[in-house]
């Protein structure tokens, strides 16, 4: 009867163990779905004017970085300029509703003490007064009128800067300018492809997945989600923002659309992911 050495047995010990994990590793990353889609910026837009006129400025570069509301294109608004500085005159220009106003204080203090002389001593006769009330309500009336037109004017007003506003083009959120297409000087009119501009900070990962894996994920879910970079070996975490709720009819493929963030920009649109769903092949 041979004697087993203890050392022995402990080397077989661990090779079965071994052979245990690795198993059950197996069986693990089978059960684990792996789909492949295309990462996109979550922002990737293309700007046009509001108005046709000719290109006075662009005050930004292919490559630059701005923020939201930053000026990156401007049309000629010298017209529009003078006019609201027309309009803001106008509107400042107080001095006949200043005048209306003292004016309606006087015949005011005039009219009531017409009216204590008529009612006490009788020293002024009732058509002095009827003629004072009647003066004051036009004097009232003609105030009330200059108040309402420079309520008007500063509609006016606003009307103008809104329009000045429109002869400018600006950025409607964070980002990096990829495109301009115009010069100063060229038209640019409405509907035409001027600039582009591109938030990278936040990626959204777009891929068709398998019904089964479709059925293990919904919108607010944290999912895995590993990128065909070098420079990124492990996998990032992502949140499910959209699950089809139709299935494609030549793929037997459902939508899916996590997205990743990428405040640091380490990721570069337009790379390959892949998406972990466990539990479906």
């Amino acid at each position: 009867m041979s004697v087993v050495h203890p050392l022995q047995r402990v080397a077989v010990l661990r090779k079965h163990a071994l052979a245990v994990c690795l198993m059950a590793l197996a069986t693990v990353h089978a059960q684990v779905g792996d789909f492949v889609g295309i990462v996109y910026p979550a922002r990737d837009l293309t700007l046009s004017v509001h108005l046709a006129a000719v290109v006075d400025q662009v005050p930004v570069a292919v490559g630059q970085r701005v923020v939201a509301g930053q000026v990156m294109l401007r049309q000629e608004s010298r017209i529009q300029e003078a006019e609201r500085e027309r309009r803001r005159v106008i509107l400042q220009d107080v001095s006949e509703l200043e005048s209306s106003e003292k004016r309606r204080r006087l015949i005011e203090g005039l009219v009531l003490d017409a009216t204590a002389l008529f009612e006490r001593a009788g020293t002024v006769s009732r058509d002095e007064v009827t003629k004072l009330r009647l003066e004051l309500e036009a004097a009232t009336g003609r105030v009330e009128q200059l108040r309402q037109s420079k309520r008007r004017e500063q509609v006016e007003l606003e009307l103008a800067e809104r329009e000045l506003a429109l002869r400018e083009l600006r950025a409607p959120a964070a980002g990096v300018v990829t495109l301009i297409k115009v010069q100063p000087g060229e038209w640019a009119a409405p509907g035409e492809a001027l600039l582009r501009l591109v938030d990278e900070t936040v990626c959204e990962l777009r891929v068709n997945v398998s019904p089964a894996a479709a059925r293990r994920l919904a919108p607010g879910a944290s999912v895995s989600v590993r990128i065909d970079d070098p420079a990124l070996p492990g996998a990032v975490t992502g949140r499910v923002t959209f699950v089809s709720p139709v299935m494609d009819a030549g793929s037997s493929l459902v939508e899916v659309r996590v997205q990743i963030q990428n405040a640091e920009r380490r990721i570069r649109p337009g790379v390959k992911g892949r998406l972990l769903v466990a539990g479906a092949t």
